[in-house]
């Protein structure tokens, strides 16, 4: 049986493809700058970014009328659901992207529905149709194209590559733990405080490691800092934890592959990055992935 998205569920989609199809490369020159212009200590860019975001993300709460308010008995529960759903993402993400072109760590990072799918059927029982199994084939027949691309020299970042991969699965399977939670506390709220929780961890990681690198962002890196927080922080997240809960596990992480296609064209347009012919194979993958799981029957 096919998935149908509802009006809402296809517009929220839709804004949020663009938002974080595009924030790939506007990370990419964010942290790793150009030929003419430096880049900017990758857990430092994050940490403000987030800072930045959760102001917005709150003013959205309190004008929702959604409350702020964190019961103590749930903080193991968001603990729980923040480890996997951001913690580990985002610090590995923002990592890898230095050494891999923005729209690769895009792909590879959008490979969620295959390690969805497969916790889906390992963990909690689930079945599979055959449309959602040809789905995540094509799925994974485009990150084989990828990291054949990458052992192959492409890149040469492999074990940036692998260590996406480890993110994706461990997102795939935070997905599932969202879905199946049953606390009651307002989605918001939980998406406040699991990026508020990310942000208190990355600012520990940046102090410890970066600290010595500091200083006043360039005008393109602040750019990209007021881009994430507020497109990405104020509304991307939200809009993810929305479909992950309101869609079953493999349409939500399908559905939203469409980002890393526009996250490899608008890298190659906007930072000149060279693509192969691997490139345009996992893609194409990716769509039919798509078409596989959203297709009406």
């Amino acid at each position: 049986m096919t998935t149908k998205l509802h009006a809402r569920q296809l517009w929220v989609l839709a804004l949020l493809t663009l938002v974080w199809g595009l924030n790939w490369p506007v990370m990419k020159l964010g942290v790793s700058g150009s030929a003419s212009l430096p880049g900017y200590p990758p857990l430092s860019f994050r940490v403000v970014s987030m800072l930045l975001g959760l102001p917005v993300l709150g003013a959205a709460l309190v004008w929702l009328k959604v409350p702020l308010t964190l019961p103590r008995a749930h903080w193991p529960e968001v603990l729980r659901l923040a480890l996997p759903n951001m913690i580990v993402w985002h610090v590995v993400i923002i990592l890898a992207i230095q050494s891999l072109s923005s729209g690769r760590s895009a792909i590879l990072g959008y490979t969620m529905p295959v390690f969805s799918a497969l916790w889906g059927v390992a963990l909690f029982g689930e079945r599979m149709s055959w449309r959602q199994a040809a789905g995540v084939a094509a799925a994974a027949l485009g990150v084989v194209l990828l990291l054949w691309s990458e052992f192959a020299g492409f890149s040469g970042a492999p074990l940036a590559a692998l260590a996406l991969l480890v993110a994706a699965a461990i997102w795939a399977l935070g997905t599932h733990l969202l879905r199946r939670s049953t606390f009651p506390l307002a989605l918001l709220t939980l998406v406040f405080w699991m990026t508020a929780l990310t942000t208190a961890v990355m600012a520990v990681l940046a102090f410890a490691f970066e600290r010595h690198l500091w200083r006043w962002p360039e005008p393109h890196v602040a750019w990209a800092i007021a881009y994430n927080a507020v497109g990405v922080f104020g509304f991307a997240h939200a809009a993810w934890f929305y479909l992950a809960r309101s869609l079953p596990p493999v349409a939500s992480t399908i559905s939203v592959m469409l980002i890393p296609v526009l996250g490899v064209f608008s890298g190659a347009l906007w930072l000149g990055e060279q693509l192969h012919w691997q490139d345009f194979a996992a893609m194409a993958a990716i769509v039919a992935a798509i078409g596989a799981v959203l297709w009406r029957r």
